[in-house]
């Protein structure tokens, strides 16, 4: 629950405070003087002050009230303060709000007005409680990763940061990584992620796409093959497995390997030793090997179509690059990355962007910015040069963010029987953002 500390010598007004506070959900701090408030704030976690201006009866100057509201921000100047006072002089009432008093209320005062004042100011600091969590929180995301050579990915998305989070904390490890997702999502981007931060970063990265190459052509592709080994073999080659000797070999779209070409994957990744096409000489490498699929090998097990004993090799840690639509945080950041020197997005080609699907995922924005740039008249770019629709815009928000709406509130009180706990959970809020948006739109509560 909230809580907000009142200052105020007279005890009837702090015990009315109170009274009003406690029916709306709100913990009450009462401090009678100056300097037992300050003391308080010392010793509490307080969300917000209620204080008097006038402080002794026999004065009217309220310079005790105006040092206390300069203590109070001196010591706590993210702390909103809320000034009560018996006489309103509208100098005063300006010079402490441009000093920083977030609202002037005189006695005596208006419940509703004070309570609207309260609830605005309540939210405002829930939010900026949110938004330092968040921040705190990005901050040690962030910071976990800066030690690590990420291949100048762009990201800002929470999701992205979890999967390359676990790229980096896999990558010194010797284990085989299969990497999931849809494509163009940036798959071979996470290997190389990998094979950056590996024992072998030293030695070669060498890629792979197992479905570009003909089956019949496959097995010489990943272990080479002596001349005459094949029709047009002329002279002997090495496969791709020799030229990642001591570095990392990405085997892209693995979920296309023909099965004899699994069949000597798995006995490659078990000894470590293979034959190259047409030879009998056994051969040693040393491989970090990382696989990457938009397939369900799962269900390709279960239809006879991959090895199940291969699977579980490459699949000792599974890393899931997640589509273009579940991080929305990435697009803007990377359109911007894909511009050309010199170009910019107008405003509605920045919300059609966000606004689009992207089935294609990265692939298909940085052909879309390409697009763009090519077509674009001017430094701007706009919704018709990326070829998307504009989306609508939404209507105004009310001022105060009122939102869900009355409907959608009244609506979840009667579905849950006027429990306010769980139509507050219906609606994604607290009990207590639910009361003070009960307040603030004049719904009456038994």
């Amino acid at each position: 629950m909230p809580t907000i500390l009142v200052i105020d010598d007279n005890p009837a007004v702090a015990t009315a405070l109170d009274t009003l506070f406690s029916l709306h959900d709100i913990d009450t701090l009462v401090a009678e003087s100056p300097d037992a408030g300050l003391s308080m704030l010392d010793r509490h976690e307080v969300d917000l002050v209620v204080q008097d201006m006038n402080f002794h009866a026999d004065t009217t100057s309220g310079d005790e009230g105006v040092a206390l509201f300069h203590d109070i921000r001196a010591r706590h100047p993210d702390l909103p303060v809320i000034l009560l006072t018996a006489w309103t002089h509208l100098e005063s009432a300006v010079e402490l709000v441009r000093a920083g008093a977030a609202d002037y209320l005189g006695k005596p005062w208006d419940d509703h007005k004070l309570l609207a004042a309260v609830n605005n100011l309540l939210e405002l600091s829930e939010t900026r409680r949110e938004l330092a969590r968040h921040q705190r929180s990005e901050r040690r995301r962030r910071d976990a990763l800066a030690g690590y050579d990420l291949r100048g990915l762009v990201y800002a998305d929470a999701a992205s940061e979890r999967a390359i989070a676990l790229a980096c904390q896999v990558a010194p490890s010797e284990l085989p990584v299969l990497i999931t997702g849809p494509n163009g999502a940036g798959k071979e981007k996470y290997a190389e992620i990998v094979h950056a931060n590996s024992t072998v970063a030293d030695g070669p990265f060498v890629a792979l796409n197992c479905g570009a190459i003909p089956g019949e052509l496959i097995e010489a592709e990943l272990f080479g093959a002596d001349a005459g080994a094949y029709t047009g073999a002329s002279r002997a080659r090495e496969g791709k497995f020799e030229a990642a000797d001591r570095g990392t070999l990405f085997l892209d779209e693995i979920g296309t390997l023909p099965p004899a070409g699994q069949v000597k994957l798995l006995r490659v990744l078990e000894t470590g030793r293979f034959e190259r096409l047409g030879s009998n000489r056994e051969r040693s490498v040393k491989v970090r090997v990382v696989s990457a699929t938009n397939a369900d090998l799962p269900a390709m097990i279960r239809e006879g179509r991959f090895r199940e004993d291969l699977y579980y090799r490459l699949n000792a840690i599974e890393v899931k690059v997640p589509p273009l639509a579940e991080r929305g945080d990435d697009i803007l950041p990377l359109a911007r990355h894909f511009l050309p020197a010199g170009k910019s997005l107008t405003a509605d080609a920045e919300r059609a962007l966000l606004a689009h699907a992207w089935p294609g995922n990265v692939r298909e924005l940085r052909n879309t910015l390409q697009r763009g740039a090519l077509l674009a008249r001017s430094e701007a770019i706009g919704v018709d040069d990326l070829g998307l629709r504009a989306p609508d815009r939404p209507p105004p928000t009310a001022i105060g963010g009122d939102e869900p709406d009355r409907a959608a509130i009244e609506a979840a009180l009667e579905r849950n029987g006027g429990v306010m706990a769980q139509a507050a959970n219906d609606l994604g809020l607290s009990r207590q953002a639910l009361y003070r948006r009960l307040d603030r739109l004049g719904i009456k509560r038994d």
